[in-house]
């Protein structure tokens, strides 16, 4: 979030995001649990493995860090995940996902914004593939990706290092990383001794 809002390089990232026209940061942010699916597809050129998306219409349970901006740095930020430049004419309208749950605002895979409720009278608005999970080939995630979600599920303080471990691990398309694979990227995992791995 903090690349988002500034600008810069995240970690592991292969190019720097542009940043928000209005770069404050959050007032708060919290974790929360949506109906829906976490699944991985489509390569994405910064992350060099599969991007994150969220099928809400899918069982199951996704985690997620909401956190509290203005549309307009929410505008930003989508632009941003499409490689656009943000700025004016960016601006997103948000009613149709606000009236209906969802509004297919284009074809590209963030351009379905999705409202999947309210918390304390402010609407959770994200947005997402148009596909649903399974539609489109997984694609495996990278390790720096998967660090970077990982950091950002335990930063949000609800889950243990050992259970988020276990879900993005069983996520669709993160064929290949084990539980015990994930939680080595994690922040404070120990690292094994040289000539042991």
């Amino acid at each position: 979030m903090r690349a988002y809002l500034l600008g810069g390089r995240p970690a592991g990232a292969a190019r720097p995001t542009p940043g928000c026209r209005d770069p404050r940061p959050p007032e708060r942010s919290i974790p929360l649990e949506l109906p829906g699916r976490l699944h991985f597809a489509t390569r994405s050129p910064v992350w060099s493995g599969g991007r994150a998306f969220w099928d809400p219409d899918a069982g199951g349970t996704t985690w997620a860090r909401a956190y509290l901006i203005t549309l307009g740095q929410f505008s930003d930020i989508a632009a941003q995940e499409m490689y656009r430049t943000p700025g004016p004419g960016t601006d997103l309208d948000p009613a149709g996902a606000l009236a209906d749950g969802r509004a297919a605002l284009g074809p590209g895979r963030y351009e379905t914004l999705v409202c999947p409720g309210f918390v304390g009278g402010l609407p959770v608005l994200t947005f997402t593939a148009p596909w649903r999970c399974g539609e489109v080939p997984g694609v495996c995630p990278s390790a720096a990706y998967l660090r970077h979600l990982a950091a950002g599920l335990l930063d949000a303080g609800a889950w243990e290092a050992s259970t988020v471990a276990r879900y993005l691990a069983a996520a669709p398309g993160a064929e290949g990383w084990t539980p015990e694979r994930v939680a080595e990227l994690m922040p404070g995992a120990a690292k094994p001794a040289p000539g042991t791995a």
